[in-house]
């Protein structure tokens, strides 16, 4: 399975990185639709389209705006974005304002069931986050293989999502601060590196990538992997574009 990262950043863009958008291409599937989402274009092979959000914040929606033109010339049998229903009623009352966007958009939305079989057979669950105005995070099981996405939270070593996110093969989890920022962390409702590297270990992941990258770390410095190698080894820092085979 591959899973393409194709916008790493939090809160806004940079010259290196878009705001939140990952893409399992060969399932139709995306989670949350940042700026990146006019990517999903050029790795759309399915007539069947997908988005998944965590949340209503605008760096994880503002890309819905974008839809006419990724869908432009397709002919899809169904596009939907699945969300929390309060949250999925305010993308429509305010992205969508008459004022704001003049044009209905071109997708159906749906509140989210409890679990979601997706065209392959793998089940979709999510979980609830610690954020302001409240998050999701995901978990997608095959019957050889499991992932997870767990965005915009403040994270902790007794975080009441591991055991959701347990045993997964890929892990990708935002970490928008460096340690140094734990106090900024907590107000703006992210997380710092060594938490993230802890609840990777305490649930005993194969495999972690981290996204929701501060937009002011040009160069990810902030970032010092090789202090959290010890608690967790096999992290890495997710760029845009990057493919993962998993």
């Amino acid at each position: 399975m591959k899973l393409l990262l194709l916008g790493t950043s939090g809160y806004h863009p940079n010259d290196r990185r878009h705001t939140a958008c990952l893409m399992l291409p060969e399932l139709g599937v995306v989670f949350d639709a940042g700026t990146a989402l006019y990517r999903v274009r050029e790795h759309l092979t399915t007539d069947t389209l997908d988005i998944f959000l965590s949340h209503a914040h605008l760096d994880h929606v503002v890309g819905l705006t974008f839809m006419f033109d990724v869908l432009h010339q397709r002919e899809m049998k169904h596009v939907c974005v699945h969300g929390e229903q309060a949250k999925l009623d305010a993308i429509r009352t305010h992205l969508f304002s008459a004022l704001i966007f003049p044009v209905e958009p071109p997708f159906e939305m749906h509140s989210l069931d409890a679990q979601v079989t997706l065209r392959d057979g793998a089940v979709l669950t999510y979980f609830p986050l610690q954020h302001p105005g409240g998050s999701l995070g995901f978990r997608i099981d095959w019957d050889d293989r499991s992932m997870a996405y767990v965005t915009d939270t403040t994270t902790s070593r007794d975080a009441d999502y591991i055991e959701k996110i347990r045993g997964v093969d890929l892990l990708i989890h935002e970490c928008h601060f460096g340690d140094d920022m734990s106090q900024q962390a907590e107000l703006t409702g992210h997380s710092c590196l060594t938490p993230v590297a802890r609840v990777a270990a305490q649930a005993e992941v194969g495999r972690l990538v981290l996204v929701h990258i501060n937009p002011l770390n040009s160069d990810d410095g902030e970032l010092d992997l090789d202090s959290v190698r010890s608690v967790f080894p096999r992290i890495e820092i997710g760029t845009d574009n990057l493919e993962l085979d998993f």
